[in-house]
């Protein structure tokens, strides 16, 4: 083997070690966490607290495929996206 062939593997193999440590340490736990999102917003009925990404907190009315009518503390109806709830209220961000 020559100089330049070995550098050339050294160099693929380096590569091939920050890819798979980027994949280990960003893009699995990040797809992990957003299949446990999709599964704790595809659970949630009429009745769950939830407290939505804007910060705004209410219990559910209704639902359809893609939205949910919530109860807000003063009574007012608001229809919300599926994908603007943050999690369930009672649960804990991790």
């Amino acid at each position: 083997m020559t100089t330049d062939s070995s550098s050339t593997w050294i160099m693929l193999g380096f590569l091939v070690l920050m890819f798979a440590l980027f994949y280990f340490l960003i893009i699995r736990p990040q797809r992990k966490r957003q299949q446990e999102h999709e599964a704790t917003i595809s659970a949630l009925k009429p009745g769950d607290r939830i407290i939505t990404i804007g910060g705004i907190y209410g219990q559910i009315e209704s639902q359809d495929e893609n939205s949910f009518v919530i109860r807000v503390e003063s009574g007012t109806l608001l229809r919300i996206a599926r994908n603007a709830v943050a999690y369930r209220q009672g649960n804990t961000v991790k």
